[in-house]
C-alpha cells in the first residue's frame, strides 16, 4: 500500500510539474552584417547602450557560428539545417531568381504556430518570394511586415526602384492580405521595424505564448541615415578619421537600432511578459565595407571567422546562470532544436514530416556551461552539384597558383567573373578548436582595424603592385583557434594526423548535399511600380 501511495504522489507532481511548464516567449533579434567589433561590449565607436546593458546580463556566446552571407544563415536559422542540406550552400538569393526554401521544409515558425504560438515577423525576408508558398505569411508568420528581398533603400522602401514594403495577415475569413505600404514612404525602416515589433507585443493575448523575429536590415547597404540621427550618434567620431563620414552613417545605422531594441526590452517588461521571455540577438554574417570584425581576420563572405563568428547573446530570467562569456561551440541551425525542446513540439504529431535536423539542444550549454557539440561544417561546395551554371569549368588560375601566405603575394588576377564562384570546391569544418579549410576556390582577406578602418584588410593581397582586400585561391589552411584566433599561421604541415581526420568527415557530409538545380530568372516580380511573387505554383 505505501508503495502505490508512492506511485500516486510521484504522479501527482508530475503532472503538477507539467502545468506549471509554460512555454517561454521567443524573441529573435538579427542585425544584418554586423561586425564582430561594432558593438560598444567589444570596445566599438558605435554607440550601442541598450545593447550593452543586455549582454552584460545575458549570455555571450564567443563561438556563435552562421554562414558567411544573409540567405544561408537565416535559412539554417529557420530550418535547423545546414545550408548543404536546403540548397543555400550555393550563396544568397539573388533578385528575380526563381529559388527559396523547399516547401517540404518546416519553419520554425510553422513548427511554433503547431505548438500554439503567435508567430509574428518583421524586417528582412531573403528566403524567396517567387510564389506565395514561398513568402513569410504563408511559412508559418500569422503576420509579417517588411520586405521580401535582400535589401531596401532605408527611406523609399525599393530596392531596384520597385516597392518592397508590405505588410502581409489574414483577414476574418482566413485569406491573406498583401497590403503595400507606400504610405510609409520617407520613412526610415529601422524605426518602422521597431514601431510595429512595439505595438504587437502591446497587442499580444498571453493566452498564447508569443514568437517574434524581428530582421533589421541595419547596418547592411546601402549606407542611410538622416543628418539628425548622425548628429545624434556619431558626432563623437574624430574628424581625422579615415572615410569618417561613411563610419558615420554605418555606426548610426547601428545605434538607431540599438535604440529601438532598448524601446522592444522596455514594452517586453512593461507588458509583464519579459520573465517568460527567451531572447536571442545575433548578426547573419560578420561585416564589410564600414564595419569591424577585430581582432578576427576577414568578413562576409568568406569562412574565416570574420565572415562567420557572430556577435551573439542570450538573455532570459529562465536562465539559471547569466552574465558571462560562454565559448562553448554553437552553431545557428542549434536554435530550432532548442526552441523545439523549449516550445514542447513532438515532431512525429506534426501533419507534415519533419526533415533531418543538423542542429542539436544547446539549452543545457546555455543553461549550465555545459558542451553539447565538438563539430561543425561551416560550408562545403561542389560544382558537380550546381546544375544552374557552367561555373565548374572556372578558377583554373586559382589551381594552379596558390597563395604564398609569408609574403602575400599572388601570381594571379583577382577573380572578378561570377561563374568563378559557381566553380568553388572546397571544405570548411571546425572540430573543438581546430579549423580546416581545404580546396578550390576559398575566398581569403585580410584583418580590419579596431577602429574599423580598412588599411589593413586593403592592404591584404598584393597584385601587380597594388593591393586587393580579397582573392579567391586554392590549398589547405589548418588553423588552431585556441592559440591562433586570428588565422595567422597555417599548421596544416606540421599536424598531418589532425588534417587527415577532418578531411576524413568530408564524405559524411557530401552525402548530404542538396543538388542545386537549374532555375530561371525573371522581372516579372516588379509589377506597376512593385515587387510581387510571379510563378504559380
Amino acid at each position: 500500500m505505501p508503495d502505490v501511495l508512492l506511485v500516486v504522489a510521484l504522479v501527482f507532481v508530475t503532472l503538477l510539474d507539467h502545468v506549471d511548464c509554460k512555454q517561454p516567449n521567443i524573441v529573435i533579434i538579427v542585425a544584418d552584417d554586423l561586425g564582430y567589433n561594432d558593438v560598444g561590449f567589444r570596445g566599438s565607436i558605435a554607440l550601442t547602450p541598450n545593447i550593452d546593458r543586455l549582454a552584460n546580463k545575458s549570455v555571450i556566446l564567443e563561438n556563435h557560428i552562421v554562414a558567411a552571407s544573409c540567405s544561408p544563415t537565416r535559412s539554417a536559422l529557420m530550418t535547423g539545417r545546414y545550408p548543404i542540406r536546403t540548397g543555400f550552400w550555393k550563396g544568397n538569393i539573388k533578385p528575380m531568381e526563381e529559388f527559396g526554401l523547399g516547401l517540404d521544409e518546416t519553419l520554425l515558425p510553422e513548427m511554433l504556430k503547431t505548438n500554439g504560438y503567435s508567430t509574428h515577423g518583421v524586417g528582412k525576408w531573403h528566403l524567396g518570394m517567387h510564389t506565395w508558398e514561398h513568402t513569410p505569411a504563408k511559412r508559418g508568420f500569422d503576420t509579417w511586415f517588411g520586405l521580401y528581398n535582400c535589401q531596401q533603400d532605408y527611406f523609399k522602401h525599393t530596392f531596384k526602384g520597385k516597392t518592397d514594403f508590405r505588410e502581409n495577415y489574414y483577414d476574418e475569413n482566413s485569406n491573406l492580405v498583401d497590403d503595400v505600404r507606400n504610405d510609409l514612404t520617407g520613412q526610415y525602416n529601422t524605426y518602422l521595424f521597431t514601431d510595429k515589433s512595439i505595438e504587437l507585443i502591446q497587442n499580444h493575448n498571453q493566452s498564447n505564448p508569443f514568437f517574434l523575429y524581428l530582421a533589421y536590415t541595419a547596418p547592411h547597404v546601402p549606407h542611410q541615415a538622416s543628418k539628425e540621427d548622425v548628429e545624434r550618434f556619431a558626432s563623437h567620431i574624430p574628424k581625422n578619421t579615415r572615410q569618417r563620414e561613411e563610419r558615420q552613417i554605418y555606426t548610426t545605422q547601428i545605434s538607431v537600432m540599438d535604440e529601438g531594441i532598448g524601446k522592444v526590452i522596455d514594452t517586453l517588461r512593461l507588458k509583464g511578459m519579459m520573465d517568460n521571455t527567451v531572447l536571442l540577438f545575433t548578426s547573419d554574417n560578420g561585416a564589410h565595407n564600414f564595419g569591424s570584425n577585430y581582432p578576427l581576420r576577414g568578413g562576409k563572405r568568406s569562412y574565416l571567422e570574420g565572415g562567420v563568428r557572430a556577435v551573439s547573446f542570450v538573455h532570459s530570467p529562465l536562465l539559471e546562470k547569466s552574465g558571462y562569456t560562454n565559448t562553448n561551440l554553437h552553431h545557428v541551425t542549434d536554435w530550432y532544436a532548442t526552441f523545439q525542446k523549449l516550445a514542447g513540439d513532438n515532431p512525429e504529431e506534426h501533419s507534415k514530416p519533419q526533415l533531418p535536423i543538423d542542429g542539436v539542444d544547446i539549452w543545457r550549454s546555455i543553461n549550465n556551461n555545459e558542451s553539447c557539440r565538438d563539430e561543425i561544417l561551416y560550408e562545403l561546395r561542389d560544382p558537380s552539384k550546381r546544375l544552374d551554371s557552367e561555373g565548374r569549368n572556372g578558377l583554373d588560375n586559382a589551381k594552379k597558383y596558390p597563395i604564398n601566405l609569408k609574403t602575400f603575394e599572388a601570381k594571379f588576377r583577382k577573380v572578378e567573373h561570377k561563374l568563378s564562384y559557381d566553380a568553388q570546391d572546397f571544405f570548411v569544418i571546425r572540430w573543438k578548436n581546430w579549423k580546416l579549410l581545404v580546396g578550390t576556390g576559398i575566398m581569403l582577406q585580410g584583418w580590419t582595424s579596431e577602429s574599423g578602418q580598412r588599411d589593413e584588410y586593403e592592404q591584404f593581397i598584393s597584385y601587380g603592385g597594388k593591393m586587393h582586400p580579397w582573392c579567391i585561391v586554392s590549398g589547405t589552411f589548418l588553423f588552431d583557434l585556441s592559440t591562433d584566433v586570428r588565422e595567422e599561421h597555417n599548421v596544416a604541415d606540421k599536424y598531418p594526423d589532425m588534417l587527415k581526420k577532418l578531411l576524413d568527415k568530408k564524405q559524411g557530409y557530401l552525402n548530404k548535399m542538396k543538388t542545386v538545380e537549374e532555375r530561371n530568372f525573371s522581372d516579372k516580380g516588379k509589377v506597376d511600380g512593385v515587387w510581387k511573387p510571379w510563378v504559380e505554383l
